[in-house]
């Protein structure tokens, strides 16, 4: 089971998961914005039974890649593979404002977590295969108009000697006043 929250700290709204216990766990990690860091921090604390009690509590964060679990460790407990890409954020004391915001967009989901991601990684990558066709596109249009203009530079001059532009340019059939023109 997971709980679902709505972050409104940012445009657009963020959505949270929160696993109902130490076995379902979902985490972000890119670009997180400061105030849904924030939103996510206070969550955690407040759902945690002995960091609520607590004040200056120092909540971690990583990618969910970076999580190394073995069988000899306890439930809820990991470690890390990079410590460079674990991080920390202080809660100094428990912002009841925050987290009744977030409470009061609580749901409780049972989801199949497993089709959720399909379904993300099959629309982003429909996203990129537009994009691709698109630029496909666009380079077809650019390479077809490079060609158009390369053979109206090759071929600029082709009537240029022909039979009706020597005759037109030929002194030969003008009338006898044609150099009056020049003065």
């Amino acid at each position: 089971m997971v709980y679902y929250f709505t972050c409104t700290t940012i445009d657009p709204p963020a959505q949270l998961f929160v696993g109902k216990d130490k076995f379902e766990k979902d985490q972000a990690w890119d670009a997180i914005p400061e105030e849904t860091l924030e939103d996510c921090a206070q969550l955690t604390k407040a759902n945690s039974i002995e960091g609520n009690k607590k004040d200056n509590v120092t909540i971690i964060y990583t990618p969910w890649s970076n999580l190394k679990k073995d069988g000899s460790m306890a439930v809820g407990q990991v470690s890390f593979r990079d410590q460079k890409k674990v991080k920390k954020i202080l809660v100094k004391e428990r912002v009841n404002a925050i987290v009744n915001r977030l409470n009061k967009t609580k749901v409780e989901k049972f989801p199949d977590l497993q089709v959720e991601k399909e379904d993300t990684l099959r629309e982003a990558r429909k996203k990129t295969q537009a994009s691709q066709r698109e630029r496909q596109r666009e380079e077809a249009r650019v390479a077809k108009e490079r060609k158009e203009k390369a053979w109206q530079r090759d071929h600029a001059y082709d009537d240029l000697h022909s039979q009706d532009a020597i005759a037109s340019s030929s002194n030969q059939d003008r009338d006898e006043d044609f150099e009056d023109d020049f003065m």
